[in-house]
């Protein structure tokens, strides 16, 4: 028997009260229903207080789980879809001997050491696991930001970061997002990380997103980016239609890997 919106999503937050965490996919077979209905109940479970989104599913509203993952963690999520997405980036590479900045996180991570050896780049970061990649490559020219280097991405942030991109003028960044949705735009749960990355966007003449499609209907608390401030994101083909339509008719261009 089918349940009315209100009935499945008081059962929802219960659930999830309950169990701590619990993830989309989980949600919709427990109540049959689509993932994109379950990102719409729990959003509006969100807006009530009730739960938190977190990156592909929500804890409960008071839960510390909302702290962002770390990096070993999230870089064995969704691993095959990353591959994809990191391997369609390589096509928006600019021309040899230009700038490009490049955001942590396990996609980047992976587009980095996708970078073709006859492709004469610099790359500036903030990412110790990237630089760690690109050392010693001979057709890099490579620069590392300054900064505190946070032990859950492996990232440098804080003003000595935010000072140096403010310095810099880069072709392209690669950027990287926990949650991206038409109405809050790109956002994390750092304000740290927040700052960094809206000094990376401000930075770049073009900005393209890698972001695999659990990111898409997810809010976190800090907005670093609205969406005009995009200009192409690169993600799976688990995107819904819908979401796909939405974020193409707010002016950004959909790369599907």
């Amino acid at each position: 028997m089918s349940m009315y919106a209100e009935e499945r999503q008081q059962a929802m937050a219960q659930l999830v009260a309950e169990h701590g965490r619990l993830s989309v996919n989980v949600l919709a077979e427990q109540y049959d229903v689509t993932t994109e209905t379950v990102r719409r109940d729990l959003s509006a479970l969100e807006r009530m207080g009730l739960v938190r989104r977190v990156h592909g599913g929500a804890v409960p509203a008071d839960s510390l789980a909302v702290i962002e993952s770390g990096l070993g963690e999230r870089d064995q999520a969704f691993t095959a879809e990353k591959e994809r997405i990191a391997r369609a980036a390589l096509e928006l590479l600019p021309p040899a001997g230009s700038t490009v900045l490049m955001d942590a996180g396990s996609t980047t991570s992976r587009l980095a050491s996708m970078l073709p050896r006859d492709h004469r780049l610099t790359i500036v970061t903030h990412a110790v696991p990237i630089a760690a990649r690109l050392a010693g490559s001979p057709q890099i020219e490579l620069h590392l930001l300054p900064g505190r280097v946070r032990s859950t991405t492996h990232a440098a942030v804080g003003s000595e970061t935010v000072v140096a991109l403010g310095n810099l003028r880069a072709d392209i960044v690669f950027l990287g997002t926990n949650g991206l949705t038409v109405e809050h735009g790109l956002s994390t749960p750092d304000h740290d990380e927040a700052a960094t990355k809206r000094a990376m966007v401000a930075s770049a003449r073009r900005v393209v997103v890698l972001a695999d499609a659990s990111k898409i209907g997810t809010e976190t608390p800090v907005r670093f980016a609205a969406l005009d401030e995009v200009d192409v994101l690169v993600t799976d083909d688990s995107i819904h239609q819908a979401d796909h339509k939405a974020l193409t008719r707010a002016g950004l261009e959909v790369v599907v890997a």
